[in-house]
C-alpha cells in the first residue's frame, strides 16, 4: 500500500468556504502540505513555479473554463508531468458520463458531498495504483521508452487489476517511438476483449497516421454515434474529412463538438478558420469574436484570434470593426513579441484593403523587422504574410517568409498548400527554386554535422547540428539529426546529462511534428541502449532482471 505521508496538494477551488473545509479534511487525514488557487488561471501559475504530487480540483471554476478543460490544457502544454495525480471533486450526478468520453481523463473523480474518509480511501486508491505506474512514468520521463514498454509487459502480471490500463499505455508509448503496427496490433488485441472507447479512438489515430483515413472516419463515426460526448472523436473525424479535401463536412463536426463543449479554445479556433475557408465571414467573426472574448480568461491565449478576427471583418468590408480589433490586441497584448507582428500583419490587411498601398508596404516592413516572433507564428498565418507582401510590391519579403515555411515544414502538406499561395500569384517557379535552395540548405547542413562526427569532431558535430535546429525548429530532420548529433557525443565521449535531455527534448518535437517519422524507432532504441550501457535509471528503480 502506499504512504500518503508527504504528499504535497494543490487545491483548485473558486469557493472560500469550500476551500476551508477541504484543508480541514486533508489535515484530518495527515495532508499538511497543502497549496491553494482561487482559479485556473492562478493554478496554472502556481504549477509553473513547483511541481505537486496531487492536485485536487473543482469542475466549476467559473467563467470562460472548467475542471476538464484546464486538465486538459496542463496535459497539452506538458505543465505537469505524468506522476502528478489529477483528481476531480464535482457536484455533477452525470460525472461519469462526461469523463468516460475525455481521452485525458483525470485520475479519479469524487463527487459530493464527501466525507474525510472517502476522501481518504479514495486518494489511497489512487496513489496505490501511482505506485504501480510510477517506474513506467519514470522512465519514460528520461526518454526511455523502449525500457518503459518492458516495465508495462513485466508489471500487468504483477498487478493483474491494471491489465488494461498498463495495455493502453504500451499502445501509446509503441505509437510514439514510431511502432504504428505494434500499436494498432495492441489496441485490436484490446477490442477484442471489450469495446472501450479510448481504444476505438487510439487505433484510429493509428489509421490516421498511417493514411488511411477511410478506415479510421469508419471507427470515428460508430464511436460518435455510441457516445455523442466523446469529443476528441470529433477532433480526428474533422481532420480525416479535411485530409480528404471535405471542408464543409469537416465544419459540421467540429461544430457538433463546440455545441456540446463550448469553452475549448481550440476547437473554436478551428472552427472559425474552417469558417474562413468557407468564405462563410459572418460565422467566422462570430466565432472568432467568442475565441478572443473567452482567450480572455486563458492562460493560452493567443494573439493570432486578433488577426483571424480582422480578417472576417475585412471579409463583409467592416473596416472600423477591424481597425477596433488591432487597438484590442494591442492593449490586450501588446507586450508580447508575437502581438508586435499580428497587429503589424492586421494593420497591412486593413491598409491593403483601404487600397493605401504605401501604409500596408510600411506596416509589413514593420512586421518583417519583427521577425524574431515568425518562428511561433501558425502556417497559416505565416502564409497570409506572403499573399500580403506579394500583393503589395514586397517581393523580398515575402520570399524570406516562404523560405521560413520551406525550412520548417513539418508534413507535404504544408509544402503543397504554401506552393498553393505561390502558385495564385503566378509564381511557380519561384516555388521551385525556392523549394530547391531549402533542399539544397537542409542537405548542406546535415552533411557539415555528419562529416565532423566521422572526423570525430563530435563536439563540431553537435554545434554544427544545434545551430541548424536553431535555424530550422521545425523540420522534424533537422531536429532528429541535431538529437542523433548529441547522442553520438555521448556514445564516445561518455555520458552527459545535458545533451541526453537536449536530445529528449528534440525527439519529442519531431516525434509531434511528424508522429510517422520513419527513423523515430531508431533514434529511440540508440536512446535505450546508451542509458543501458551508462547505467542511468531513474532514483529508486531498479534495474530489470536480465
Amino acid at each position: 500500500m502506499a504512504s500518503l505521508a508527504g504528499i504535497s496538494v494543490l487545491v483548485i477551488e473558486s469557493q472560500p468556504t469550500m476551500r476551508a473545509q477541504l484543508r480541514t479534511m486533508l489535515a484530518s487525514i495527515g495532508l499538511e502540505q497543502v497549496q491553494f488557487a482561487a482559479s485556473a488561471g492562478m493554478a496554472v501559475r502556481r504549477l509553473r513555479e513547483r511541481r505537486y504530487n496531487l492536485l485536487l480540483c473543482e469542475y466549476h471554476l467559473g467563467e470562460g473554463q472548467d475542471g476538464q478543460h484546464l486538465l486538459e490544457d496542463l496535459r497539452n502544454h506538458e505543465i505537469i508531468p505524468l506522476d502528478t495525480l489529477f483528481i476531480m471533486i464535482t457536484g455533477e450526478r452525470n460525472y461519469e458520463r462526461v469523463v468516460s468520453a475525455a481521452e485525458l481523463a483525470p485520475n479519479d473523480y469524487i463527487l459530493k458531498p464527501l466525507t474525510a474518509e472517502t476522501l481518504r480511501a479514495r486518494l489511497q486508491r489512487a496513489f496505490d495504483k501511482r505506485e504501480a505506474f510510477l517506474p513506467a512514468w519514470k522512465l519514460i520521463e528520461m526518454g526511455d521508452s523502449v525500457e518503459a514498454v518492458a516495465y508495462c509487459e513485466q508489471a500487468q502480471d504483477e498487478y493483474p487489476q491494471y491489465l488494461i490500463d498498463f495495455l493502453r499505455l504500451q499502445a501509446e508509448l509503441h505509437a510514439a517511438m514510431g511502432h504504428v503496427e505494434q500499436a494498432e496490433s495492441l489496441y485490436r488485441l484490446i477490442l477484442e476483449s471489450r469495446t472501450t472507447p479510448w481504444a476505438r479512438l487510439g487505433l484510429a489515430r493509428i489509421l490516421y497516421t498511417r493514411k488511411r483515413y477511410e478506415e479510421a472516419e469508419e471507427f470515428l463515426t460508430d464511436l460518435i454515434a455510441e457516445n455523442d460526448l466523446y469529443l476528441d472523436a470529433y477532433d480526428l473525424l474533422a481532420r480525416c474529412r479535411e485530409e480528404n479535401g471535405r471542408t464543409g463536412e469537416a465544419r459540421e463536426v467540429v461544430e457538433a463538438a463546440a455545441k456540446r463543449s463550448p469553452h475549448r479554445l481550440n476547437r473554436l479556433r478551428h472552427l472559425g478558420e474552417l469558417a474562413l475557408t468557407l468564405g462563410d465571414a459572418a460565422a467566422a467573426e462570430n466565432t472568432m469574436a467568442e475565441v478572443v472574448r473567452k482567450g480572455k480568461y486563458s492562460d493560452f491565449r493567443d494573439p493570432e484570434d486578433h488577426v483571424r478576427l480582422v480578417q472576417a471583418q475585412l471579409d463583409q468590408g467592416k473596416l472600423e470593426s477591424a481597425e477596433a480589433t488591432i487597438a484590442d490586441l494591442d492593449k490586450s497584448m501588446g507586450e508580447m513579441p508575437k502581438a508586435k507582428l499580428c497587429k503589424a500583419l492586421s494593420s497591412a490587411l486593413v491598409h491593403a484593403r483601404s487600397g493605401d498601398v504605401l501604409r500596408a508596404q510600411e506596416a509589413l516592413l514593420e512586421a518583417a523587422r519583427s521577425s524574431a516572433a515568425a518562428g511561433h507564428l501558425s502556417v497559416g498565418l505565416k502564409q497570409e504574410l506572403v499573399k500580403a507582401c506579394f500583393d503589395n510590391q514586397l517581393g523580398d519579403q515575402g520570399t524570406e517568409v516562404v523560405m521560413d515555411i520551406l525550412r520548417n515544414a513539418a508534413d507535404e502538406q504544408t509544402v503543397e498548400s504554401t506552393r498553393a499561395v505561390l502558385r495564385s500569384r503566378g509564381l511557380e517557379e519561384l516555388s521551385r527554386q525556392i523549394e530547391q535552395r531549402i533542399q539544397t540548405e537542409v542537405k548542406g547542413l546535415i552533411s557539415t554535422g555528419a562529416e565532423k562526427a566521422r572526423a570525430g569532431d563530435y563536439d563540431g558535430a553537435v554545434a554544427e547540428m544545434m545551430n541548424a535546429a536553431r535555424k530550422m525548429p521545425g523540420n522534424p530532420h533537422v531536429l532528429f539529426n541535431a538529437a542523433l548529433a548529441l547522442l553520438r557525443h555521448i556514445e564516445h565521449r561518455g555520458w552527459n546529462e545535458r545533451f541526453a535531455a537536449q536530445a529528449r527534448g528534440l525527439i519529442e518535437r519531431a516525434r509531434r511534428l511528424a508522429p510517422a517519422y520513419p527513423k523515430l524507432s531508431a533514434i529511440s532504441e540508440f536512446m535505450h541502449s546508451l542509458l543501458q550501457r551508462y547505467g542511468i535509471r531513474p532514483q529508486g528503480i531498479p534495474r530489470r532482471p536480465a
